[in-house]
């Protein structure tokens, strides 16, 4: 009898078994001060802005007047295309410059530090259009990631033995991530080999390199194989489980319910509501400016730019803003229902 045919006792593994689903993980709660809204109050904010503008000519591109970002934390921050998103991260982390106002992280100003230097001080970010280095292999991609290498200062790289060590680290401590990622296989590939959802995951592995305290992902999810959805998910919640925070922008309202502890959303550049993804989906700002279930309402009234036409008096826009609720409501109820 072939040895490769089970012996009588032992169980024949069932491959008809449908896949395991993923386990909840708890969510943060008790983040703020006081009732959430706007620039509201953090228990312990890893982020703190003041005051941020950046205007592109006439246009006004980000006007945020105060916002924190809860630390050991998942934090999404949605809107509408062109609420000022991807502006406000370059922003923080120095890629660009505000007209006016200052931030700090983890307690230390980060107003006009360059972008590299923010990124050794432990806030790195991802890009929307991946940056991954086309003609250098996967490995040599994690290895960018890492600092203070000391092959990279002049002197020391004349000297192998002043560096070699370190880099054999670097070497252990990249293919660590890699298989976790299920990129190990890839390791020595070029990174322009790689398919869209594996860049992603490529540098999501890449900035893990640098041992970050704020990861800030710019739409993860944009142009992912739906077959990789899940892990890139696992992924963002590993983060948090491993004492990181997190601050992302996605469009995928599914994704954003499941895995974001907090929602800051934005329109015109100003931040129109804050809170748990839960109370967030039924602000009537949020459901006029970003889920669009009421579009008579202009999105200047909801940022308060201007007053709705006909000069309404505050009692009138809370009305319509009611109503809006009220309406929002019922399509939930009914969605619920089916």
């Amino acid at each position: 009898m072939s040895s490769e045919i089970p012996a009588p006792n032992e169980p024949t593994p069932d491959t008809t078994a449908p896949p395991t689903a993923p386990v909840a993980r708890p969510k943060s709660t008790g983040l703020h001060v006081g009732d959430a809204g706007p620039g509201v109050k953090k228990v312990d904010p890893i982020i703190v802005a003041d005051g941020i503008r950046r205007t592109f000519g006439g246009l006004t591109a980000v006007d945020v007047d105060h916002l924190e970002i809860p630390r050991n934390a998942i934090t999404a921050l949605i809107g509408p295309n062109g609420a000022g998103k991807t502006t406000l991260f370059n922003l923080l982390t120095g890629f660009d410059k505000p007209n006016e106002g200052a931030w700090t992280f983890d307690g230390t100003s980060l107003s006009g530090v360059p972008a590299f230097k923010v990124a050794r001080m432990g806030q790195v970010r991802t890009f929307q259009l991946t940056k991954a280095l086309g003609l250098l292999t996967v490995l040599e991609n994690m290895k960018l990631g890492a600092k203070d290498q000391r092959g990279e200062r002049f002197w020391s790289s004349l000297i192998p033995a002043a560096w070699r060590a370190q880099d054999q680290s670097l070497d252990t401590r990249a293919m660590e991530l890699l298989t976790k990622f299920k990129l190990d296989a890839k390791a020595s590939d070029f990174a322009a080999s790689l398919s869209g959802g594996q860049r992603k995951l490529l540098e999501m592995a890449r900035a893990l390199m640098s041992d970050p305290k704020l990861v800030m992902l710019d739409e993860p999810m944009a142009g992912v194989n739906p077959a990789l959805t899940q892990s890139l998910l696992d992924h963002i919640l590993d983060l948090k489980e491993q004492g990181m925070t997190v601050l992302f922008v996605e469009h995928d309202m599914h994704m954003v319910r499941h895995i974001a502890d907090w929602v800051v959303v934005m329109a015109e550049g100003r931040v129109v509501a804050e809170g748990d993804p839960h109370s967030v989906m039924k602000d009537p700002a949020v459901i006029d400016a970003y889920l669009g279930a009421h579009q008579e309402v202009d999105l200047g009234v909801v940022t308060g730019r201007y007053a709705p036409e006909g000069g309404a008096d505050a009692s009138t826009e809370a009305a319509v803003k009611e109503e809006i609720l009220a309406e929002a409501l019922a399509e939930l109820r009914e969605e619920e229902e089916k």
